[in-house]
């Protein structure tokens, strides 16, 4: 075999190795990373997934911003707020002033429901 040849295959080995060895601490350091921020901020990762429990209920579509701030205490009210948009709801006003939110996820359940209901009322 050629020297030249063979030290081109050795160095474009040796950079293949390199560079996987380097992909595979990269993708570790980054996964630990991701798990420190989990942990500095688990509070704000349980509260979305407290709140998106509670939205995901199989009765009800919507839930009041009471029924929320009472199951997920220790909140000021527009940090909750903020928590549930993260967690994928929006929010609606009742014809009575009173603030509901639900997952932007179940809107067709809400609206196929809405649709029965005044199927309902009509017979």
């Amino acid at each position: 075999m050629d020297a030249a040849l063979s030290s081109t295959l050795s160095a474009l080995l040796g950079a293949m190795v390199g560079g996987g060895i380097s992909y595979l601490l990269n993708r570790q350091q980054l996964a630990n990373q991701l798990r420190i921020q989990q942990e500095l901020h688990k509070v704000e990762f349980m509260a979305e997934t407290t709140a998106r429990h509670f939205l995901a209920h199989k009765a009800y579509t919507d839930r009041s911003f009471e029924t929320l701030r009472k199951h997920l205490g220790g909140f000021e009210d527009d940090e909750l707020r903020k928590i549930l948009v993260r967690a994928g709801a929006i929010r609606v006003y009742r014809e009575d002033g009173s603030e509901w939110w639900r997952l932007l996820s179940r809107m067709e359940e809400y609206i196929e429901r809405k649709q029965l209901d005044q199927i309902a009322r009509e017979i």
